[in-house]
């Protein structure tokens, strides 16, 4: 099951049983998202010129798994104690997939703050437990993308030929902040060239270890945080980055 995700680098984590459930009630549905999953590409100049926003490789997702009818879904669920409401709790899915064996709700997590992973794995064993969802997902950027990215961005800084934070800013970038200046001159102080001393800065800077990516989800699993909820959990090779576009 989802071989050929493994054979393309993808990171692959399955909890509470998921395996076995995925294969026998969401074999269908695990067809489509690996099909969907495969086609995943992200040019380096996204990686480079990312902003506020979500994310661009977030939003193709986002249409891949809307175009297989995942859906965005607001689930309330009451307590009513003798005909009297007496709580009231909304739980919002990004993509929700009702089936006849069972429901699959899927987060995409990016590059969000990493207690965002909290958020929705909590989320997911209040749904299972509540007998709303059979399997929770999230795809978040694996080990290798997350190890890879400093140096992914350093190669286009070369290849673009990025000297000074002049020739940043001529190509669209903010003016950077005291601190920022002041980490790639100590990283230049000590021997790195201006495009490796900004590469290992933007990525710290934009894709550090507080935000979400795989070994923050790992930290969360081995807590026990989601637990008992079934759960699919999908690391981003580095393999997605066009390191040429």
């Amino acid at each position: 099951m989802l071989e050929g995700l493994r054979e393309r680098g993808f990171e692959l984590a399955f909890a509470s049983h998921a395996a076995a459930i995925l294969a026998t009630d969401f074999r269908e549905v695990v067809e489509a998202l690996e099909a969907t999953l495969a086609g995943v590409r992200l040019p380096i100049t996204e990686i480079i010129g990312s902003g506020g926003g979500e994310a661009q490789v977030t939003q193709r997702l986002r249409r891949g798994f809307h175009e297989l009818g995942w859906r965005k879904r607001n689930v309330e669920i009451k307590k009513i104690v003798d005909g009297i409401e007496r709580e009231s709790i909304s739980h919002e899915i990004d993509h929700f997939l009702a089936t006849l064996q069972g429901n699959f709700a899927l987060e995409i997590e990016w590059n969000n703050k990493d207690p965002f992973f909290d958020r929705d794995l909590e989320n997911f064993k209040r749904l299972h437990a509540e007998g709303v969802i059979g399997v929770g997902s999230i795809v978040t950027r694996g080990p290798a993308l997350q190890a890879e990215l400093r140096h992914m961005i350093g190669r286009w800084a070369h290849r673009e030929a990025i000297e000074s934070f002049d020739d940043l800013r001529r190509r669209g970038f903010k003016r950077p902040t005291e601190r920022q200046e002041a980490l790639v001159a100590g990283r230049m102080v000590r021997g790195d060239s201006f495009p490796d001393a900004w590469a290992a800065m933007f990525a710290s800077d934009k894709f550090g270890m507080a935000t979400t990516h795989w070994s923050k989800l790992q930290d969360r699993i081995r807590r026990g945080v989601g637990n008992p909820c079934p759960l699919l959990l999908i690391g981003l090779p580095a393999a997605i980055v066009d390191i040429d576009a």
